[in-house]
């Protein structure tokens, strides 16, 4: 119960690994609102965790809009009655394909979301986490925050700015008594790398994802566990020293080159 009493709300979180953060918030002790531009989705899954609906609930939120970011912290502090302690802004889009042919609905929706929705969800929730005597604000970046693909190069900008973020709100609120972090995962076996993998072409995507796992210096693709193992960490008092950090979540995959999956 390392969250014990503890006030979170996730984004992005009807499923994949914002929805295992949420769930693992809430087995650690945790009240979580539950957020997602699929309502009915983020719905779900709150009363998959809590049927009651008394510690988790759910509202429909796109991040991109600041007005409803500020209803999304609203809604939390109503339903806690107190102000948030941990805010996860994990709600994102991908996007692969070349700069050139890339449609500039594509590249606007990209920066929306990633971007702008992250400044948003951070600025609604941090008028409460400053009044919260244990706050973290975490981002979800990515190992393309800190690395680079080829034909990736505006997803990979998004989250290269989500690291800009995460450390000059450390700066600026730590003496606020707000810790800011980010956590960057690898590719991890979610739905939605497997449409990635469809979009991109593979004929057998369990093989695909056999691949990619082979490609990481472990050998295996982290979990949405891990990820929540480490959102958990990371919101905890272990963590109370800890901020303006991007912590990787990759398999090893940012020491160097990937192997070819030949190699094992």
């Amino acid at each position: 119960m390392q969250l014990k009493n503890y006030h979170a709300v996730v984004t992005g979180a009807a499923r994949g690994l914002g929805a295992a953060a949420a769930r693992r918030f809430a087995a650690e002790g945790a009240r979580v609102v539950i957020s997602d531009l699929d309502g009915d989705a983020a719905t779900a899954c709150a009363r998959g965790i809590d049927a009651s609906g008394e510690r988790v609930t759910a509202l429909a939120c796109d991040i991109a809009d600041p007005e409803a970011c500020t209803r999304l912290v609203d809604h939390a502090e109503a339903f806690f009655g107190a102000p948030i302690d941990i805010f996860l802004a994990h709600a994102g889009v991908g996007f692969a394909g070349s700069l050139i042919e890339a449609e500039t609905a594509q590249i606007r929706r990209v920066v929306e979301v990633n971007v702008l929705g992250s400044i948003y969800s951070a600025q609604a929730a941090l008028r409460s986490l400053v009044r919260s005597p244990r706050a973290s604000l975490l981002f979800t970046s990515s190992l393309q925050g800190v690395t680079a693909r080829a034909g990736r190069s505006i997803y990979t900008t998004s989250k290269h700015a989500i690291v800009g973020l995460t450390k000059s709100l450390a700066l600026e609120y730590g003496p606020r008594g707000v810790r800011v972090n980010a956590i960057a995962p690898a590719s991890t076996d979610t739905p939605f790398l497997r449409k990635q993998l469809a979009v991109a072409g593979a004929k057998d995507v369990d093989q695909a994802v056999r691949e990619v796992a082979a490609s990481m210096p472990l050998g295996w693709l982290p979990t949405p566990e891990d990820f929540a193992d480490a959102a958990v960490f990371l919101a905890s008092t272990a963590a109370r020293s800890i901020t303006g950090h991007n912590l990787l979540l990759d398999s090893g995959a940012a020491a160097g080159i990937f192997r070819s999956s030949q190699a094992r």
